[in-house]
C-alpha cells in the first residue's frame, strides 16, 4: 500500500494488538482476492537506521506468515512498536500467527 487514504481506511478494520506491532485488517469488499500489505513505524520507536531494521523484519514477516494465514481480499497493517525491534524473530511470527487468528474470528 502506497496511499495514505488505504492507511487511514484500515484503520477502521479490526485491530490485533502484540507486543512488536500492532496489526489492523480491513475487508476491501471490492472482489479483488489480493492481499496487501502496509508497514509504518513511526519516529517514536527509534532513528532511521533501528527503522528501516524493523520494517525490514517486517517485509520478512509478511513473506513467511501471510500467504498461508492472511486474509484474502483484505488490507493488512503493521504498526512497529518499541519492543517489536527487540523481539525475536519466532517470537514475532507467533505474534502475527496469534493475531491474524484473533482477526478472522
Amino acid at each position: 500500500m502506497t496511499q495514505r487514504r488505504d492507511y487511514l481506511a484500515a484503520n477502521a478494520g479490526k485491530r490485533a494488538p502484540t507486543p512488536g506491532f500492532v496489526l489492523l485488517v480491513r475487508d476491501r469488499a471490492d472482489g479483488d482476492t489480493l492481499m496487501r500489505i502496509g508497514i509504518t513505524v513511526s519516529r517514536k520507536v527509534g532513528n532511521a537506521v533501528v527503522r528501516n531494521r524493523m520494517k525490514r523484519r517486517f517485509r520478512e514477516l509478511a513473506r513467511a506468515i501471510l500467504p498461508a494465514e492472511g486474509i484474502a481480499g483484505a488490507d493488512h497493517v503493521l504498526i512497529g512498536r518499541n519492543l517489536g525491534i527487540e523481539r525475536d524473530f519466532a517470537a514475532l511470527k507467533a505474534d502475527l500467527t496469534k493475531a491474524l487468528a484473533k482477526v478472522r474470528r
